[in-house]
């Protein structure tokens, strides 16, 4: 019987996994970087070991350090959780020679679906239908790879030399290995996976489908079980080739097949995941199962037909992934202080118990690895949490989702929060018509300003402060002249000026707005004959106003412009975020002559790259991007002199 488990990895995952040692009497061992040494995984753990370092590549990664500190902490087991060391063959020999138990699939498994290649070669042969490249369009895959990274869409075969080398380079720095290969990229496909849970005696069962099709740059932001509109001919042919290719390795414990499904119906096989997958909470909560505890009992050799019913499935499960990210920025990561984080919900389903038929109300999970007063870096990914709604029918689940998160406070970094809203709520998600190219058809307008709302809680925010700073708490009840406030919305940059003045008659701003009540933490307006509450939080530079529709956040403005705050110099091109310099694009230094769009250097921040490129043509006059250097957000990564116009 495992007694201590030490989880190799960090965030939510962790707090997960030791929210399950809790409900089995298992000591729980945390390890940690010198960034996450005050994080919630720290703070859960029953004790915890220290990863000299920042970078991923000097503590999560370094397997030889997460062994040496399983032992020093006198833990039986490695739970690998996901992302990191999860699928490193080589990491788990290693757990397994230092006598600990390892909570995965046997180190020869990990090793033959660690190269994309190598296990399309493997699932062909076990007769499990595959993709074979042809003709544009095409994508390149990083072997070793996984979360998008490595992954590069070409359309056009001239740029196909080009995207091969970023993918290689994206690929060695993210897992170490610069194999890549090229295969059919599906117009209109579905991403459909299916959960496998086998143990050493042979057995192998599939709990169901997932539809992980809404995807930002290859990887997943929502989920939901079962995939919805297969029917049950396709969903069979699913778990059956899920079943095989689990046979066809020898697998043990919970892993994830994942298909493409054509806009006809035909599944191809796209990669087998060794490990547990971020989605795995809406299986869970469909089959009423907790995977990590089963997980568990595998490793402890339990034999599933004898130790665990066969569930049966109940309901629908929606999961949203909650990013500190700017999807209208091209998915910028963003840093910072989350101030709070609260969207109410609580786990349930995870000691096998689950949802049944007689709970009709539905549920809110939320996963999270974050704290108020912990810290988003640009070490780690921006991952904050999981919100996971369950219902009987899947427009319940939906509806119950989106309200939950464009309720939920949020203050801190930005997040990717909207979107989730509008994509649930989405013409096209409703009606299961989804693909993985759902994003590059809809981005532009579910990022748009929402313009709704905002200038009623640019005013609520306005009386608020009004409220902090009197000094009798009350209001003049004189005639004066107007107030005013300037606001800035984030992340959209609109800018918002609130007049409005208060005598003895009331709220004197426009539109027919009444105030019934003010506080430095709440305002009470009515509207339109309906009164709703705004809950004020001031932060100094950031204000978040939480209302009936949602919520904003707005950068307050002096009155008058700073004249010393001149913008950057005319072709200066800033860090979007903080991150390293990971390579210059080829040929790239001062003096050239570049063209706008072209290429001029990545950045590394997350676990992802980002290109930068020149915003005109002209000659790069300067260059202070030197790789391997770390960048702050705005600091100066070179000039572009625009050419000038005949």
């Amino acid at each position: 019987m495992i007694e201590s488990l030490l989880v190799a990895n960090r965030g939510e995952i962790a707090c997960r996994v030791f929210r399950t040692c809790r409900q089995l009497g298992i000591a729980s061992v945390a390890v940690h970087s010198d960034a996450d040494a005050g994080a919630l995984h720290v703070r859960e753990a029953d004790v915890a070991v220290r990863l000299p370092g920042n970078a991923a590549a000097d503590t999560y990664l370094r397997g030889d350090l997460v062994v040496r500190a399983a032992l020093a902490a006198g833990a039986d087991a490695v739970h690998p959780g996901y992302g990191f060391l999860s699928e490193n063959a080589e990491f788990a020999r290693a757990v397994i020679d230092a006598g600990l138990v390892w909570i995965g699939p046997p180190p020869s498994v990990i090793e033959a679906m660690a190269s994309k290649t190598r296990a399309k070669r493997i699932m062909a042969e076990a007769g499990v239908p595959v993709l074979v490249a042809g003709e544009p369009p095409l994508i390149v895959k990083a072997a070793a790879g996984g979360g998008g990274r490595g992954m590069r869409v070409v359309r056009d075969l001239a740029a196909l030399d080009a995207e091969i080398a970023s993918a290689r380079a994206e690929a060695m720095a993210a897992f170490g290995d610069d194999e890549v290969f090229v295969e059919p990229y599906v117009e209109g496909g579905r991403h459909v996976e299916v959960q496998i849970l086998a143990d050493a005696h042979g057995a192998v069962r599939a709990l169901g489908t997932r539809d992980c099709s809404l995807q930002r740059r290859h990887q997943k932001v929502i989920e939901e079980a079962p995939a919805p509109g297969l029917g049950a001919g396709p969903a069979e042919e699913l778990t059956g080739a899920a079943v095989a290719a689990a046979r066809a390795v020898g697998y043990v414990g919970a892993g994830t097949v994942e298909f493409l499904v054509t806009p006809d119906g035909r599944p191809f096989f796209l990669e087998m995941n060794t490990r547990l997958q971020v989605e795995h909470p809406v299986t869970e909560a469909v089959y009423g199962v907790d995977l990590v505890a089963l997980q568990i009992r595998v490793a402890e050799g339990a034999a599933l037909d004898s130790a665990v019913p066969v569930p049966v499935p109940v309901g629908h499960a929606v999961e949203a992934r909650l990013y500190a990210e700017d999807p209208g920025a091209g998915w910028r990561p963003q840093v910072g202080v989350v101030r709070e984080l609260s969207v109410g919900g609580r786990a349930r389903g995870l000691r096998g118990g689950g949802p049944g038929p007689s709970e009709g109300a539905g549920y809110v999970r939320v996963d999270t690895g974050f704290g108020p007063g912990d810290t988003v870096t640009s070490h780690y990914d921006p991952l904050l949490a999981k919100v996971v709604a369950w219902a009987p029918t899947r427009p319940e689940a939906i509806r119950l989702l989106a309200r939950t998160l464009e309720r939920a406070r949020i203050h801190g970094p930005v997040t990717n929060r909207d979107l989730l809203v509008r994509s649930l709520r989405h013409e096209e998600f409703a009606g299961a018509r989804m693909d993985t190219a759902f994003y590059e058809r809809h981005l532009a307008e579910l990022t748009a300003p929402r313009g709704e709302g905002a200038a009623i809680a640019a005013l609520a925010a306005a009386l608020a402060d009004a409220q902090g700073r009197s000094r009798f708490g009350g209001w003049r009840n004189l005639p004066s002249q107007p107030q005013e406030k300037r606001y800035r919305s984030v992340p959209d940059g609109e800018e918002h000026t609130v007049r409005y003045r208060l005598t003895r008659h009331g709220l004197e701003a426009g539109d027919g707005v009444r105030l019934v009540e003010a506080a430095r933490t709440h305002v009470v307006l009515e509207a339109g004959g309906l009164r709703a509450r705004y809950d004020v939080s001031d932060y100094g530079d950031r204000i978040h106003v939480d209302g009936p529709s949602g919520a904003h956040a707005f950068t307050p403005l002096p009155r008058f412009p700073d004249p010393a705050a001149a913008p950057a110099d005319p072709g200066s091109l800033l860090a979007p975020m903080p991150g390293t310099v990971v390579r210059l694009a080829e040929g790239v230094a001062e003096g050239c002559a570049v063209k706008a769009g072209q290429d001029l250097l990545w950045l590394e921040a997350m676990k992802m790259e980002h290109r930068i490129v020149s915003p005109s043509t002209g000659t790069l006059t300067a260059l202070h991007a030197v790789p391997g250097r770390q960048v702050e957000v705005g600091s100066l990564l070179a000039v572009v002199t625009e050419e000038p116009t005949p």
